[in-house]
């Protein structure tokens, strides 16, 4: 599977499904995003069972601005919905292959009951 061009549409839709979602962030007039682009572009045809998105920060600027983005390239990775990584740079291909295997690896009822206990003592 191809990157798939994000906008603020189709975002929310795409992060919110099952499964693992890699999200570049970046700008046609950004070196190192131009840099990372073939690194993402390869992952995402050897990792057909994960989403690799790209946002435009030009095109999508409301999108960019609703996530914080002051750096770019940024990277974010969400599973089932929930942000599990967010970072500025753009990775090297061995630490983007650590990366995607840290996703897969993760325990998602471990996340949820951590995401929980921090919301019930942000209550309290």
């Amino acid at each position: 599977m191809a990157t798939k061009n994000l906008t603020y549409t189709d975002f929310t839709q795409t992060i919110g499904d099952d499964g693992i979602v890699f999200v570049d962030f970046w700008a046609a007039w950004c070196g190192p995003c131009r840099s990372f682009a073939p690194t993402f572009e390869k992952a995402s045809e050897q990792h057909p069972d994960i989403v690799f998105g790209k946002v435009d920060t030009e095109a999508e600027q409301q999108l960019a601005a609703e996530f914080r983005i002051t750096s770019i390239p940024t990277l974010m990775v969400f599973r089932d919905g929930i942000m599990v990584y967010s970072q500025p740079g753009a990775l090297p291909p061995a630490q983007l292959d650590q990366l995607i295997q840290g996703a897969r690896d993760l325990d998602m009822d471990d996340v949820r009951r951590q995401l929980a206990e921090r919301e019930a003592s942000a209550v309290a």
